[in-house]
Order: structure tokens, then C-alpha cells, then sequence
């Protein structure tokens, strides 16, 4: 993944006309303009009515709730996820954007969900197609030494016989710039703390850029995680317009401090890098779509997703596979109890997420024009570890509804509502006001696999992806059911677009910068 926590944010910083003033103060409230006219008893005696309403429409649930919780984590869908995980990556393994096993991954994923019963589609994507080839590289001085590398997405690659040259430690990009002037001609090496994966991941997004914009030959990058057992972390990095393009790898923690400890004694370091990493023209791919139509209102959607791509190391059983198949396994508990909805259930499992939700920028383009009709939009993608509750972002009003729904929880002890829905490919629903939910689990171990050869199926448990399976269609199947959509309101975003240029914009990489960003 390339992971996601969004914080959306809008700064004005120039005096608006007055009828904008207007519409954005219209956005940013839950209530009519009459709401100001009523009196507090008037006020408050309706909205405890409304509570009530919801409360009891969504009570009415919970025995449906308790059945699909059964059936998923102590029923005859007991570890099928689980199983449906192994048997596909067993057979797949990695799926990097652009790749035969990605298109294969597609393949295998709608032939399977079309053999479980479910309405399944592909919609047609162009993606980027990144190439590792062999690489490698080797401390020569003070003494040799090999190093675990892996190439950063989107990275040019070195000539055949590589870069060889004295190498630069630096732990920031402030130290960078106090030291341009020993950069000319060297591999620089950034050796940053890890804070959290928000802040450090700059490093490995800009690194190449700035260090070439003070004439470096290559970067190493030490690889972002709180954690290592000498494990190269790989991941997209981006290229700024106008600046050389220079090889950059991610290093292992452990080599990263070596240099550094070495550095510190100033000792010279000379290193080896050779890179065969090439950009080939984008690839065609798909978006594969698994639906169950609902029985009154077809064209409204509860849409639930996790990313079919991974990067080209480990299995991608974590990252996000287990999304995948907790998406795949809602669908498919909400049927084997015979249940169908009002609303259409719409899985979507999203192609080449990592090299910035590519995939999904692709797919609300094509669906953006019904948008009214997206009741609610769903991403798993921070692991299937133990859930510990389920992240929202919406009106008001539609977070009270979620609270009565997660209630419904309570037999797995998953009732907690949280607040920052995160994800990448739902990101642009959610900037444009459809309300969205995220899983968050227990993801203290996360970024000790986060793009590595560590990610494989032994990381997964059986059990957790039960609960999250069970979470997921409990939340996608009552939300999809209730008489009424989710209230939303416009959001201040959205409501600016168009009438100045906004403060964040997207990178290559999936990285905001600016006054939105994305973990």
C-alpha cells in the first residue's frame, strides 16, 4: 500500500467574496437555515427523536448481524478467507503494477468470484509499468561489505556497470542543505530517524530530487520502518519536474547506521551500485468488480475495496491481499445467508495502488457522474490484523447512524467509531463529500513487512481476518439496507474547487502535499 491516513484540511488565505462566503458557510454546517429560528426545546426534543428513530431502525439489525458474525468466525465461512488468501498468493505471488502476475492475479480473482455466484465485471485501466532488473550493491571501502538494496518504483537504473563513488551521510534534508558542497560527485545516503511513517516517508518519496538538485550521483535510503532484521523496504518514489534523475534504492537500517557510525569516525566510504530499473509504456489492466444488486434501489452503492496489486517482493498477503479477500468474503457471507440488500454491495478490487492509486483515479473519473448514488465507499488497507474499530468520515448526521451501527459489533467487541477514514483509492470520493469508512486494526506490526520480502502469508492469522471479515459485512450490508442513504453534505473541498486552485496536490507516488496528506 501505498498507506494512507488522510487529513483534509482547506486554508483560505485571501479575503473571498461575499456569495462564496455564503456557500462555504452552507457547507460546513448540519442543520437548515431555519435551524438558528427554532427554539433550544424545539432543537433539542427533535434531535433526541431522531436518535431514537435510527436507533431503532438500526437495532432491528441485530440479529441479521449476529447470524453474518456466526457464519464468518464460528460457522461453515470459518478461516475461509484465510484460505482463499494462501490458495491465491500460493499460486500468484507478488503483483507489481504492469506485471503478468498482476494480470493473472485479475484473472484468477474473476474467475473465483464469478464461480462463488457473484455479478462480476472488469473495467479497463491504463498503468504504469515499472521494472526492477537486477541490482546490487556493495560498500568497497573502508572495507567490503554487501548491501541489501531495493530499487525505489519509478527509480532510473544505473549504467551497466554502475555508479561506484564516496558516499555522503546525511540524517535530514536540512543537513543535506548545510552540506551541498560535499554532495557534488557522491552517493548520498540518508540515515533519518523513523518519527512515523507520515513525516519519514518524504525521505524516500523527494530524496533522489534533493539530492541531486546538489549534484549527487545516486541515493540509499534508509528504509522506512520503525523496525528491521536487515530487510530492504521498497516503495514508489517521485521525480521532480526539472531535476536530474538519479538512481534511488532503500537500505536496510541496519547498513544506514553503519555508514553513519563510519562517517562519524571519518572514515571514507566508497560504494557499488549497480541498478537495471527501467520504465516501460503503461500497461493495460483492469478494475475487477464483484456485485450483489440490490432490490430497490439498484443504482445506489455501498462500495467496499481493498488493492489487487502489491509490490514485486514477498507475496503481498498483507499489502493488501487480506484486503481483498475480507472484501470478497462480505460478499460472500451476505449471500450464502440469503440476504440482499436494498442498495447494490459493489467490491471493487483496485489495480496498481502503489504507484499512486492509479487504478482508482481511473475509476472515479468513469463513475464520478453518479456520485449522488455512492451511499457509502470502504478501504481496507492497513492489514487484516485484530480489528480494534472502524474509521469514518462523513456529516454529522451520518456518523450518528454509523455509531448505531457499530453497535451492532458488540458480540466480536469491535463497537469503536473512529474519526479520519483512511485510503487511497477512496480518497477523491470522500474529498468530493460521499461519506467513507476504513478498518483499523491492531497495525503496530505493519510497517515491519510494509513493502518487503517479509510480507507473506505468515503474517496473516486465520482468527483476525474472521473478525475482519465479519466487520466489514455487518457494516457494508446494514448501511446498504437502511431505508435512507447516508446524509451527507457538501464539504469544504469541494465546494471550493473550481473558485481558486487548491493548496495540496497529488504526486506520482500517491503523497499529498500541501493542505491534504496522505500517509
Amino acid at each position: 500500500m501505498t498507506t494512507s491516513r488522510m487529513t483534509l484540511e482547506v486554508k483560505v488565505v485571501f479575503v473571498l467574496p461575499l456569495f462564496v462566503f455564503v456557500l462555504l458557510s452552507l457547507g460546513s454546517v448540519d442543520f437548515t437555515l431555519s435551524e438558528p429560528l427554532r427554539g433550544p426545546a424545539i432543537r433539542a426534543a427533535s434531535n433526541e427523536t431522531t436518535k431514537k428513530d435510527v436507533a431503532a431502525e438500526v437495532g432491528r439489525y441485530a440479529d441479521v448481524a449476529k447470524r453474518i458474525i456466526e457464519l464468518a468466525v464460528f460457522g461453515a465461512a470459518q478461516n475461509r478467507s484465510y484460505r482463499r488468501l494462501a490458495d491465491f498468493t500460493d499460486a500468484i505471488g507478488n503483483r507489481v503494477s504492469g506485471s503478468q502476475n498482476l494480470e493473472m492475479a485479475i484473472k484468477y480473482m474473476y474467475n473465483a468470484m464469478k464461480q462463488d455466484g457473484l455479478d462480476v465485471h472488469l473495467e479497463p485501466v491504463k498503468i504504469p509499468h515499472w521494472v526492477r532488473g537486477k541490482e546490487s550493491a556493495e560498500m568497497i571501502m573502508p572495507r567490503t561489505k554487501s548491501l541489501a538494496i531495493l530499487g525505489l518504483g519509478s527509480s532510473v537504473g544505473t549504467p551497466p556497470e554502475g555508479v561506484e563513488a564516496e558516499v555522503l551521510v546525511v540524517r535530514s534534508f536540512e543537513e543535506l542543505k548545510h552540506r551541498a558542497s560535499e554532495a557534488t560527485g557522491r552517493i548520498v545516503v540518508f540515515n533519518q530517524p523513523f518519527i512515523s511513517y507520515s513525516e519519514t516517508v518524504a525521505y524516500r518519496s523527494f530524496g533522489a530530487s534533493e539530492a541531486a538538485k546538489v549534484g549527487a550521483v545516486a541515493t540509499l535510503i534508509r528504509s522506512i520502518t520503525p523496525f528491521s532484521i536487515n530487510s530492504p523496504h521498497t516503495g514508489w518514489q517521485d521525480y521532480q519536474e526539472g531535476v536530474k534523475r538519479i538512481p534511488t534504492a532503500c537500505i536496510t537500517v541496519e547498513d544506514a547506521d553503519l555508514m553513519w557510525r563510519l562517517a562519524q569516525n571519518k572514515q571514507k566510504i566508497v560504494v557499488r551500485l549497480i541498478m537495471g530499473a527501467q520504465t516501460l509504456p503503461d500497461a493495460d489492466s483492469f478494475n475487477t468488480v464483484a456485485e450483489i444488486r440490490g432490490w430497490q434501489h439498484p443504482e445506489q452503492v455501498v462500495l467496499l475495496s481493498g488493492h489487487l496489486d502489491s509490490w514485486d517482493v514477498g507475496q503481498g498477503a498483507m499489502d493488501d491481499g487480506g484486503g481483498v479477500m475480507i472484501s470478497w468474503e462480505a460478499l460472500s457471507l451476505i449471500k450464502d445467508l440469503g440476504l440482499r440488500p436494498r442498495r447494490t454491495l459493489r467490491a471493487v478490487l483496485w489495480t496498481a495502488e502503489e504507484p499512486g492509486g492509479v487504478g482508482a483515479q481511473q475509476y472515479f473519473n468513469l463513475h464520478k457522474e453518479n456520485i449522488s448514488n455512492f451511499d457509502l465507499v470502504m478501504e481496507s488497507d492497513l492489514g487484516t490484523f485484530t480489528p480494534m474499530g472502524l474509521q469514518f468520515l462523513g456529516s454529522e448526521e451520518a456518523r450518528k447512524v454509523m455509531q448505531e451501527v457499530t453497535k451492532l459489533l458488540a458480540p466480536i467487541n469491535v463497537t469503536k467509531l473512529e474519526t479520519d477514514a483512511e485510503g487511497m483509492d477512496i480518497f477523491l470520493w470522500m474529498q468530493a463529500g460521499v461519506p467513507g469508512a476504513s478498518l483499523h486494526v491492531e497495525d503496530s506490526r505493519y510497517f515491519w513487512f510494509h513493502h518487503t520480502e517479509g510480507d507473506t502469508m505468515s503474517v496473516q492469522d486465520p482468527h483476525d481476518m474472521d473478525l475482519c471479515s465479519a466487520l466489514w459485512a455487518v457494516v457494508a450490508y446494514v448501511v446498504a439496507d437502511l431505508e435512507d442513504m447516508l446524509p451527507r453534505r457538501p464539504s469544504s473541498r469541494s465546494l471550493l474547487d473550481g473558485l481558486f486552485t487548491r493548496g495540496g496536490c497529488r504526486s506520482s507516488s500517491g503523497d499529498f502535499k500541501g493542505s491534504v496528506q496522505i500517509m
